[in-house]
């Protein structure tokens, strides 16, 4: 098992020579059926398909046909994104017996690559969460240290990239669900700009911020990801037109020159020492880089947070109105009326935090209230892309923490809602502003990994790219986790 550990792009050159896919693909199943009671990653793995598309794969290069781009890379999806045949639950009892009929479009081009689909991962319900904690069939387990949360909603994508279950994974992300797990569990989480990567059967969550973005264990292999599921789809009218480049190009072209802004507003009060301290000694390593570093001020950061779950909670509202026991998914048993059956569906369905954030968007949405919430959150957004826009007429990338402390237990945070949003506090404005962000390993802190958050332009994720890989080839390896 031993090709399990290294990033892939490492192990591409020596696939069949020294392993052959299925061998690749046996070990990595093995290796997911012995760690899986302690992390809990996968809500199902598939190792019959996984097995298929080995051999169907070395037959096809056996008569000819040339090796794709991802060629053997064991990929697991978090389990909002549409995989035909296989269910698709989103954690949540309301999709528990679902099986689309269709993939996500980041579903086909990683097949079409040679990607090999080894499971689908746990999640928050919906993807609403910051730990995995919401998932309706129980929370996934930090592998640096089982009692721990890894972070959420993609929790589950990340522990099994940073177990060594799956050599890279897809997560989505909204205020944060890519670059906290990532962080938190020591992998590279990428959250893309809004529009690169088609939302095609990514069920929705908060349609204007969702992105779909890959965990992997470096900044090389995202990089290569990338390249795979970027691009304009036609079956996504949120989908940009933007050329897509060779990511991989633009890794080694080192940092000298390039403007690094530090906002004062992501190392203020609440900002736990130790990841301070990493964060800023792995900016001080792209100084010596070359890079210049210099202070910017995001003032609207202030509001994020608010903004956020306001415009969130609103898009729930209306995505999760679908669910009512009509068309698919969970239908109460006994109701004698329309309503009844709604009502008792919804009951049944949805958990807590998910009825807590369609009450709360319903609120804001509501005749009464649209003005004085709804509508003035969505001016502080534009507020806060106008300073984006000002700092990046002065800088190339903002550098910042992911989150303000470390990992936390698993329940320690579940009796406050509001102390578990603040952990997006650092992540939100990204997804707000619809910019590129990246989470890298940047140090440890009571041996749990943190992370490093780079935020660049709109469709400049070469520059974040390149940037992150700098940061890697700078700061120590992180070890395995210790399972």
């Amino acid at each position: 098992m031993r090709w399990l550990d290294e990033p892939y792009h490492r192990l591409r050159p020596r696939l069949g020579r020294e392993v052959t896919l299925s061998e690749l693909v046996d070990a990595a199943l093995a290796r997911i059926e012995s760690r899986e009671p302690k992390v809990r990653a996968f809500l199902a793995v598939t190792g019959d398909q996984a097995r298929t598309q080995a051999r169907a794969w070395s037959a096809r290069l056996a008569a000819g046909e040339p090796a794709p781009p991802l060629l053997g890379m064991t990929m697991a999806l978090k389990d909002n994104l549409c995989t035909r045949g296989i269910p698709t639950t989103c954690g949540s009892r309301m999709l528990a017996r679902f099986v689309p009929p269709y993939d996500a479009t980041v579903t086909a081009r990683l097949a079409e690559a040679g990607a090999i689909l080894v499971g689908k991962t746990n999640l928050d319900e919906f993807a609403m969460g910051s730990s995995t904690e919401n998932s309706a069939f129980g929370p996934s387990h930090n592998p640096w240290d089982q009692a721990y949360a890894p972070g959420g909603s993609s929790g589950g994508s990340a522990v099994a990239v940073a177990a060594r279950e799956a050599m890279a994974a897809l997560g989505s992300d909204t205020g944060g669900s890519v670059r906290l797990p990532a962080a938190l569990c020591g992998a590279v989480g990428l959250k893309p700009t809004y529009g690169r990567v088609s939302r095609y059967g990514l069920v929705a969550f908060a349609s204007s911020l969702d992105q779909v973005g890959p965990i992997t264990r470096d900044v090389t292999d995202c990089a290569l990801v990338l390249n795979v599921i970027a691009g304009r789809d036609e079956l996504d009218s949120t989908s940009a037109e933007a050329s897509v480049p060779d990511f991989t190009r633009a890794l080694a072209g080192g940092v000298a020159g390039l403007r690094i802004g530090l906002p004062a507003e992501f190392f203020g009060p609440g900002l736990d020492a130790a990841v301070k301290s990493s964060v800023l000694a792995a900016v001080r390593s792209l100084e010596a880089a070359g890079a210049r570093v210099q202070d910017v001020s995001l003032p609207a950061v202030e509001y994020a947070l608010p903004t956020y779950c306001l415009i969130a909670c609103a898009e729930v509202s209306s995505n999760l109105a679908r669910y009512d026991g009509v068309a698919y998914g969970h239908r109460a048993a006994g109701a004698k009326d329309l309503y009844t059956l709604c009502a008792r569906t919804r009951e049944e369905g949805f958990g807590a935090e998910a009825k807590r954030r369609i009450m709360l968007g319903t609120f804001a949405l509501s005749a009464g209230h649209y003005e004085g919430f709804y509508r003035k959150a969505q001016q502080v957004r534009t507020l806060l892309r106008g300073d984006f826009e000002r700092a990046f007429a002065e800088v190339d990338v903002i550098a910042g923490p992911v989150a303000p402390t470390p990992g936390f237990r698993l329940g320690e945070k579940t009796a406050d809602p509001l102390q578990m949003y603040l952990i997006d506090t650092y992540t939100i404005p990204a997804n707000l502003a619809g910019l590129p962000a990246i989470s890298v390993p940047c140090g440890f802190a009571a041996g749990l990994p943190i992370g490093l958050q780079l935020i660049a332009r709109a469709f400049d994720e070469a520059t974040l790219l390149r940037a992150a890989f700098a940061v890697e080839q700078a700061v120590p390896p992180l070890p395995e986790p210790p399972l």
